[in-house]
């Protein structure tokens, strides 16, 4: 008679479903990135991690940068979140703030500034980089300006793509290039400065107290 660990044993020998299989290689790609950097990311290493086979990682990922790229995404997808209370700058500012403290005290700014560096030279972490995280986080921010719109928070004729660049790009100019001070303070800041040009006059009057 077959024993209840023997059984056990079989199961964890079968073929595992795709999807456990796929986020058991994310968070093992995000473990190595975060405890000895970008680099650290092989598909020979990942693979002893997370127990899949090389073969299998190949086939989805074109490249160990394009895994890392998804990777970083996958484990910060949570904490990038946008908030929709119907108050614009309350909203803006929730989000750069938990931007800011992902970027400073977690050590994903590290991470995100090797992804950026690196993706300038290699392809496929580019093409990951903006797929998996770049681009899906700036069609949720110019969706949300969108509403902002039609609420009357924003000009009509505002630019919400450049919008996102202020916003966002300032982070990523202070992450990268470190001359000033990356903090709450700066987000706080940094989204009553830019909003006061793109608002409405009715809500730009609101966020200067006239």
């Amino acid at each position: 008679m077959e024993t209840h660990a023997g059984t056990e044993a079989k199961q964890r020998r079968g073929r595992r479903p795709a999807a456990e299989v796929r986020a058991e290689v994310l968070a093992a790609a995000a473990a190595l990135m975060y405890a000895d950097g970008l680099p650290a990311v092989t598909f020979e290493r990942v693979a002893v991690r997370s127990g899949a086979s090389k073969t299998t990682i190949y086939k989805w990922w074109p490249s160990p940068g394009a895994l890392a790229a998804e990777a970083y995404f996958v484990t910060n997808k949570t904490e990038l979140q946008f908030p929709d209370t119907g108050d614009l700058a309350n909203d803006v500012r929730a989000q750069l703030r938990a931007f800011v403290q992902l970027l400073t005290q977690s050590g994903s700014g590290r991470i995100i500034a090797e992804l950026i560096g690196t993706a300038q030279t290699d392809q496929d972490l580019s093409a990951a980089v903006s797929k998996h995280y770049t681009m899906p986080r700036r069609i949720l921010a110019i969706r949300y300006f969108q509403q902002a719109v039609k609420r009357g928070q924003l000009r009509d004729d505002a630019d919400l793509g450049l919008l996102v660049d202020q916003l966002w790009g300032a982070c990523y100019n202070r992450l990268l290039i470190p001359d000033a001070p990356l903090d709450q303070k700066f987000a706080d800041a940094l989204v009553k400065n830019t909003l006061v040009g793109a608002a409405s006059s009715t809500y730009r009057s609101l966020l200067l107290g006239t």
